[in-house]
């Protein structure tokens, strides 16, 4: 059911999966360059159900089946987005975008700077990422570091229905190669969301949560486990404030920075492998660049520094859960 917002906005609550539709759906509508391509998006609607209906409404020019060859779709959409068209490619598990490694890294990255931006590409790259389901070893890692290491490339990574809308259009319409993040468990997540067209901008961090004590950053799915524990927390008296940075790359420091600045402590909460992780990253950032405003050692929380097991009992001890986020947190608070 819809609710009217500020300014007579009409606001209804709708999942993840029909926010990115909803995207999808409005760019197609509005710019005849945007197409799609993927493993069985069209009749099918994709393998969990994204791209339902929109085989019917933009016909099989538009929406485009692909062989199984990550590196063709990849290969393909960097062509297509060099000839004036917007392709929106889909990889239907995040581990598969290794088979086009050389694609992405050394082609979609670099093809604008090599030709000192007279070629543009507008590619979008969804994929869908994390843990979880119990999806085994090969579909269920979480490799967005790798991708934000690379310059040229825009990495993303929402959290909620808003995000996720607001984000993928600014990603259809942007000149750059995005790689675009969905995580498997957030695509029932229920969430405001206007009806009235809006974009968000890169490099613009959210702040889900205002607090004072801890500054806690958290990315993707892992936003949901950190908000669905801040009153337990503040009911034993810590009040954390919780950073979402939407996309990783660019990065928006300035509002982390402005956070622990206020809150002196920070934990930062990712579902990769801890080892060179972007919440490693985060936490050298900031003790880099603002040791003095610490009165704690930074912690980072991720998933163990093995591969994610298929049994539930064990990839529930291997990735991040919110014991494990509580423990740090409370950790930070002894000092």
């Amino acid at each position: 059911m819809g609710v009217h917002g500020r300014g007579g906005m009409f606001v209804r609550e709708i999942t993840v999966r029909q926010a990115i539709n909803e995207a999808i759906t409005e760019e197609m509508t509005r710019d005849s360059n945007v197409f799609i391509m993927g493993e069985d998006i069209a009749q099918y609607g994709g393998s969990l159900k994204v791209t339902g209906g929109l085989y019917d409404k933009f016909g099989p020019d538009r929406v485009r089946n692909t062989p199984l060859s990550e590196s063709a779709i990849v290969g393909s959409a960097i062509g297509a987005s060099m000839l004036d068209t917007r392709p929106i490619a889909e990889i239907t598990y995040f581990d598969f975008v290794g088979v086009s490694m050389d694609q992405i890294m050394n082609q979609a990255a670099k093809w604008q700077y090599m030709t000192g931006g007279r070629v543009q590409l507008p590619l979008v790259l969804r994929t869908q990422g994390g843990g979880y389901r119990g999806n085994g070893a090969q579909h269920s890692q979480s490799l967005e570091a790798i991708f934000t290491h690379i310059p040229g490339l825009v990495v993303v990574m929402p959290s909620s229905p808003f995000d996720f809308k607001g984000l993928l259009k600014s990603a259809i319409r942007d000149n750059n190669p995005v790689l675009f993040i969905e995580h498997k468990m957030l695509y029932n997540v229920k969430g405001k969301v206007p009806s009235e067209d809006y974009f968000i901008p890169f490099g613009c961090a959210d702040i889900k949560r205002e607090g004072t004590d801890v500054t806690v950053v958290a990315t993707s799915y892992m936003v949901k486990l950190v908000m669905d524990m801040a009153d337990e927390l503040n009911n034993q008296g810590i009040n954390i404030e919780v950073i979402d940075p939407r996309t990783l790359n660019p990065f928006d420091f300035e509002t982390v920075k402005k956070s622990v600045e206020k809150t002196h402590r920070l934990v930062v909460v990712n579902e990769a492998h801890k080892t060179c992780s972007f919440a490693r990253e985060v936490s050298a950032r900031v003790v880099e660049e603002m040791f003095s405003e610490l009165d704690a050692p930074v912690l980072t929380v991720g998933a163990l520094d093995v591969p994610i097991p298929y049994a539930k009992s064990l990839e529930d001890y291997v990735l991040p859960d919110k014991q494990r986020i509580m423990d740090a947190i409370k950790k930070v608070m002894k000092y």
